[in-house]
């Protein structure tokens, strides 16, 4: 099975100031987060955004201009990048720091869907109680967090999903079978959107979309995550031994409160990496992909058709439909999880052409369509009243007492995968059968002796040397638990280590 996992970078508010600083804003609430005095770990030295899965290095990004622009705003600030990062390791093997001017959630690595949701659902929980004490320290209830893309002002921020795939993958096979899914994939994953606006741009209200990202995407192909967003990124990072992996790091998606759209966003994807692996993707060549991003996003009556380049013209849903008969014939049977996906992909799919009010609770802007359509038959107000921006807004509100997801939630209308309970054992621990997990035992048990942590390596002082646990090719379910056993036995992260290389080498 695929490893995967979700990076979600949240909106944030503050209705106290007249004009917030994001950057302080964001480290304050990673702060309050904390129950002890913030210490940097997260060591950056391994992260390199500018290698390109295409097979080149790029010598700058237009991110990094902004960053110089940022540092040179932040020079007067006095803290330093790291105490501005505040970049905490959680014990569930998760990150949670400031993106500055985002706080931002990466769940640990997940190989089941089941572990995914209930560790994104996590991500909701530690912000808002992030958010609950940084509200006590003001005085009142003046922080908000949106899981949400737009801040209907031109600006954009992300929801990424990342995933484990082969370096023996040509990099061509993975853009030629991935991009027309992805341009469609909002059909299944987007979640709604009232208006349309372009980066740094004006909000224009009045036409309902399906996703809040596609009006950001620029781009077929790049390394580049903050300006000229591609469809497809190709940052070459892959967190793991690069002679062996990639990281497919996907920047298109949306962010989702809905779990049933959460688990198709990635499963399906991740059965059109299977089908890729193994040659057996849909022929199919879009002719424009950018404009089709945004041609799709903009028909939620589901009639638009973009052209490919042999000249015929498809609809999302028959752009989708082709996918899944493909993995269909090629994957069915193959697990349990990847049969589930199967079945209610193709359901989903016909529900969306012949009845998609049973969707509600189970797609994100269907259910948004459906909660601002009737408020606005309630009020009779139509598409172009900016009220409806505010509402759309408050469906991603992580606070259940505010948040319109959250609600239908409370009142059972929404399908869920996961439970309260299995979200209060994800906060405390990882998944049992990934390094993520194993990064937070190491957090749970030797915290005051990490030195420093990377997601492929941590490492440990113990006396006046020190040790680290190498996990850029430790991705076998039965090693990984194995690798857990010793470390809840041993008594000091150099017993482990030792306990661990012993076995190793017994192995070899």
């Amino acid at each position: 099975m695929r490893l995967f996992g979700i990076e979600t970078e949240y909106g944030i508010t503050r209705d106290d100031v007249p004009e917030i600083d994001p950057v302080v804003e964001s480290m304050e609430l990673v702060r309050a987060y904390l129950e002890a005095s913030f210490e940097r770990r997260w060591d950056y030295g391994g992260e390199d955004p500018h290698e390109d899965a295409r097979g080149f290095r790029v010598p700058g990004l237009q991110q990094d201009k902004e960053e110089d622009e940022f540092a040179k705003v932040d020079a007067h600030r006095p803290f330093s990048f790291h105490e501005m990062k505040s970049d905490l390791v959680l014990p569930n093997g998760a990150r949670f720091y400031n993106d500055h001017t985002h706080p931002e959630y990466s769940t640990p690595e997940c190989r089941t869907l089941r572990d995914l949701l209930a560790q994104d659902r996590v991500g909701e929980r530690i912000v808002l109680r992030a958010a609950q004490r940084r509200n006590r320290a003001l005085g009142g209830d003046h922080v908000r967090l949106y899981k949400n893309n737009t801040d209907f002002h031109g600006h954009s921020y992300g929801c990424h999903d990342n995933y484990l795939v082969s370096r023996a993958v040509p990099f061509p096979a993975l853009v030629a079978g991935l991009v027309p899914f992805l341009v469609s994939r909002q059909l299944i994953a987007g979640a709604g959107k009232v208006g349309t606006e372009a980066q740094e741009s004006r909000y224009v209200p009045g036409q309902y979309q399906l996703s809040q990202r596609a009006d950001f995407m620029e781009a077929e192909l790049g390394v580049d995550t903050m300006h000229d967003r591609p469809i497809l990124n190709t940052r070459d990072e892959p967190h793991a031994d690069r002679k062996k992996y990639r990281r497919l790091h996907l920047i298109i998606g949306d962010a989702n409160m809905c779990e049933y759209a959460t688990a198709l966003k990635v499963g399906t994807t991740r059965l059109v990496l299977d089908l890729i692996e193994r040659g057996a993707m849909p022929n199919i060549e879009l002719d424009q992909p950018v404009a089709a991003v945004k041609q799709l996003s903009r028909d939620p009556d589901l009639k638009a058709e973009v052209r490919l380049k042999n000249g015929r013209r498809l609809s999302a849903l028959e752009l989708q439909e082709y996918y899944c008969e493909a993995a269909g014939r090629e994957l069915a049977g193959s697990d349990e999880e990847s049969d589930w996906l199967l079945r209610e992909w193709g359901e989903t799919l016909r529900l969306l052409a012949q009845d998609r009010s049973q969707l509600v609770g189970k797609l994100d802007w269907v259910t948004k369509q459906w909660l601002l359509e009737t408020f606005m038959q309630e009020e009779r107000i139509g598409w172009d009243d900016p009220w409806l921006a505010s509402l759309d807004l408050e469906y991603h509100n992580v606070d259940p007492e505010q948040g319109l997801y959250l609600g239908l939630e409370a009142e059972g209308k929404v399908w869920r995968m996961t439970t309260d309970e299995a979200i209060d054992e994800a906060l405390q621990n990882g998944p049992s059968d990934t390094r993520g997990g194993l990064r937070g035992l190491c957090v749970q048990k030797f915290s005051t002796q990490i030195m420093s942590m990377q997601w492929e390596r941590i490492q440990f002082a113990s006396g006046l040397r020190t040790h680290h646990l190498d996990m850029g090719d430790l991705f076998n379910p039965q090693e990984v638990r194995r690798c857990m056993d010793i470390i809840r036995d041993a008594q000091s992260p150099a017993d482990a280590l030792a306990a661990w290389n012993r076995r190793k080498d017994m192995e070899t």
